[in-house]
């Protein structure tokens, strides 16, 4: 590989890097910047579904605008603002400010990330293109597997404004290296698909905002109400709206394809069942069982470290057997998992928990990297850059809707308070949901494949 090969992966890798570390990060500061800026618990949740939906909204917006514009633009204006908001954050003197930029830097997290892989994609061919994207995953999934831990020990040394202004700093200095980049753009793109954008964003926005403000103002509430019924609006809307656009994000005929829904159907039901634990676990464990910021990043490890190990025996499984059969394990461990540790409780141990964590992380490990293979192995070719935005977009909006309801659940339960009793039967109540819904898209995922003959996996 030469030179500006490995200074292109190395600059685009250290800002990805940074994009999930900021996600998980900010969930095990949630206490302590709550108490910093006394604000409710509504208000401190936007501190991480402000980010998430802005990410999912401007995620297909941001790959058609670098297709026109130029990917080293948009990825150079995507990571300055993400740098601005996290060093903005730092610093905010309120928590309306503070949501205010994490979805600020949502906005410049999903240009970037975006940007980045067209970047990657024009500017490698065989080996070292394979090698740049498996970098690429194993930087999104060191990223998610520890930044629980990283944020903890920053957080420990300097305060929970390092979550905010570490990333920042980080993301800066591949800003700097942002000249080393080559450009590229799509001569045939077509536009931005600004209606489409507008619609799913605004919608996802207003349904978050009704699980989010529920608890607090009662889920009879006006304002409630009429969240959730504009948020469904616009969403039906947004359905209406790709199918007359000239230059869609979303692309519904795909959902047809058998192999493409079971894959997205999993692999939405993966990070929905994750990412609320890496948002919630955290605080549970340090308000309700007692541990520090750092033994709870530790503990946290034991579900998140498989994710680094398990995507190569995945592989491996997979060429000796199928992706679908791999997959299903990979769901059962999930289900048994998210079962298991409904046996929390306030006298947990990290050994107690070991079990249920382990367990979960080997099903999301096992799935990690073939579901996306499989999900774009059946939609073919020529629809394969379709078919990821697709993919990445639907599971950021799972995975953001996800973490609102779980977030419902339990600010219901404690009171807004994140403490006691209650605390326990919300996060036992909402792991048994979280179950119950692996176990349902179990079974579509088995009869939507039953009948599929799946090539072995490509190495």
């Amino acid at each position: 590989m030469r030179t500006h090969q490995v200074v292109t992966i190395a600059t685009l890798l250290l800002a990805v890097l940074m994009f999930p570390i900021t996600l998980t990060g900010a969930s095990i500061a949630l206490p302590e910047i709550r108490a910093a800026l006394h604000g409710d618990l509504a208000s401190v949740q936007w501190v991480v579904n402000a980010y998430n939906t802005t990410f999912a909204g401007f995620m297909l917006a941001a790959g058609g605008l670098a297709d026109i514009v130029g990917r080293r633009r948009v990825f150079a204006a995507g990571t300055g603002i993400f740098a601005v908001g996290g060093l903005l954050s730092a610093v905010a003197p309120n928590l309306l400010v503070l949501d205010v930029l994490r979805g600020l830097s949502g906005i410049g997290a999903a240009a970037a990330a975006t940007s980045a892989v067209a970047i990657l994609a024009s500017s490698f061919d065989g080996k070292v293109k394979s090698l740049a994207f498996s970098l690429f995953g194993t930087a999104i999934g060191f990223g998610l597997a520890f930044g629980p831990s990283v944020s903890s020990l920053l957080m420990g040394a300097f305060g929970w404004q390092s979550v905010f202004w570490f990333p920042a700093a980080v993301g800066a200095v591949a800003l700097a290296l942002v000249p080393v980049l080559p450009e590229s753009r799509n001569p045939g793109a077509a536009g931005v698909d600004w209606p489409g954008t507008v619609t799913f964003t605004g919608g996802l926005l207003l349904v978050i905002t009704g699980f989010i403000e529920g608890p607090a103002l009662g889920w009879s509430s006006p304002l409630v109400v009429l969240a959730f019924v504009v948020g469904a609006g616009l969403l039906v809307a947004f359905t209406l709206v790709e199918r007359r656009v000239a230059n869609p994000m979303f692309h519904f005929e795909l959902l047809r394809a058998p192999r493409f829904l079971a894959a997205a159907m999993a692999a939405a039901t993966f990070v929905a069942v994750m990412v609320p634990l890496l948002v919630y676990l955290p605080s549970y464990l340090t308000e309700v069982v007692g541990q520090t910021a750092p033994q709870a990043g530790a503990t946290l490890i034991l579900m998140t470290a498989p994710i680094l190990v398990l995507p190569l025996l995945a592989g491996a499984l997979a060429r000796r057997t199928s992706e679908n059969a791999v997959l299903t394990a990979a769901l059962v461990l999930l289900a048994v998992g998210a079962a298991w540790l409904t046996t929390i409780g306030p006298a947990s141990t990290a050994l107690s928990l070991a079990g249920p964590l382990l367990t979960l992380g080997a099903g999301i490990g096992l799935s990690t990297g073939l579901v996306d293979a499989m999900a774009l192995s059946s939609a073919g070719p020529a629809r394969a850059g379709t078919a990821s935005g697709m993919f990445g977009t639907s599971r950021l909006a799972f995975e953001t809707i996800s973490i609102a309801v779980v977030g419902s659940i339990i600010a219901t339960g404690t009171g807004g308070t994140l403490q006691g009793d209650g605390y326990t039967s919300a996060l036992r109540l909402s792991l048994w949901l979280l179950t119950a819904m692996t176990a349902v898209v179990l079974a579509a995922f088995t009869a939507l494949t039953r009948r599929t003959t799946t090539a072995p996996a490509v190495a």
